[in-house]
């Protein structure tokens, strides 16, 4: 039997648009697992206060456009909440302490600051909060309570908010970068944040510190390249926001020996940060070290001999032989400090991944 001869010459047509329809999938899929080739996946663990979220919005202020309008007015009503809230955990704490106000006007101060409401997007400081903020400031009892502020997990942007309060307070204020860096709002979920370095691609992801967030972690532990571990050296005598009795530095030396020990991180890079390297520098003849960890033999106020007490702590929790923690000294709020030590983790990284990177 024979064929007639022009649908002999369809059937050809059509093998030959299928290998090229192939041909051309098969070049997308091989673009697309070297573009995959030149991504680097950065993970950011560690304890709640630490400085994650901070570290991550460094990248932004960095690596991309920053912080639009639209997010900075966002990020002023979060000033005048962490303000706010701050003098409340403040009273709360006197109250649980038996503290009295020593300025009888106090008391009229706290009732302003109790019953103020959340700003809205367009809104500036209620000028009626400044006088009370600085006259609760003023107040004796107020500052020995803020001295304990390590005892209930005080957040340390207070200091630096109300140091700058005139400004803040001011009709036009809009947050500066710093304003930015300051602020904080509690880490729920996951936080993607993209850039690029020459020819790699970074995505960083930052997920919430706090021990009811950690469940979420193991959803982000496939295929990183890079875990960078973050732990505050001055929480060395700090407790935990949801726990007073436990200490923020040996929550975070616990968490780092559990996740050393993780299958996902044993090809790894690791760095470590040792974050608010000035808040440590500043407490340490006040508050000595031994105190809450009684094996630390240096003198009370050698920055040197801490920093270096805490990374040997850290390192001798890595039990996988041939892998290296890096360990750098951060502050998190320096721009220019970090980003020389990224310039370092970039490096570190991208060496260690050199096999898997086509660039």
């Amino acid at each position: 039997m024979c064929f007639p001869k022009v649908a002999g010459n369809a059937l050809a047509r059509s093998t030959t648009e299928e290998r090229r329809r192939n041909s051309e999938i098969e070049k997308l899929i091989r673009k697309d697992r070297k573009v995959q080739t030149k991504q680097i996946k950065i993970l950011l663990l560690g304890a709640g206060e630490s400085g994650k979220s901070t570290i991550l919005k460094q990248m932004r202020l960095i690596h991309t456009d920053g912080f639009p309008l639209n997010e900075r007015k966002e990020i002023r009503q979060v000033i005048f909440s962490n303000m706010v809230v701050a003098f409340k955990i403040i009273a709360e704490e006197m109250r649980e302490a038996g503290s009295q106000y020593e300025y009888s006007e106090s008391e009229d101060y706290e009732a302003v600051i109790a019953h103020t409401k959340d700003i809205g997007y367009n809104d500036s400081f209620p000028i009626e909060c400044l006088a009370a903020m600085k006259g609760l400031w003023a107040d004796p009892a107020v500052q020995d309570t803020m001295r304990r502020g390590n005892e209930y997990a005080l957040h340390d942007n207070i200091q630096y908010y109300y140091a700058n309060i005139d400004r803040l307070f001011a009709h036009d204020y809009l947050p500066s970068d710093q304003d930015v860096l300051r602020s904080r709002l509690r880490t729920t979920g996951i936080t993607e944040t993209l850039f690029e370095l020459g020819p790699v691609n970074y995505h960083m992801f930052d997920v919430g510190g706090q021990r009811s967030e950690r469940k979420k972690w193991v959803h982000c532990f496939e295929g990183v390249h890079c875990l960078m571990f973050i732990a505050a050296l001055s929480g060395y005598d700090q407790c935990l926001v949801e726990d007073k009795t436990a200490n923020q530095m040996q929550e975070a030396l616990l968490l780092f020996e559990s996740i050393m020990s993780l299958q996902w991180f044993r090809k790894s890079s690791i760095i470590l940060f040792l974050n608010k390297t000035d808040l440590f520098k500043e407490k340490l003849a006040e508050k000595p070290i031994r105190h809450y960890f009684p094996d630390y033999t240096g003198a009370d106020d050698d920055y040197s001999a801490g920093c270096n007490y805490f990374s040997k702590k850290f390192r001798s929790l890595n039990r996988t032989e041939g892998r290296e923690v890096y360990v750098h000294f951060t502050n998190a709020t320096d721009t220019n400090l970090l980003k020389i030590t990224m310039l370092s983790v970039q490096d570190t990284v991208v060496q260690h991944n050199l096999n898997s990177l086509i660039l």
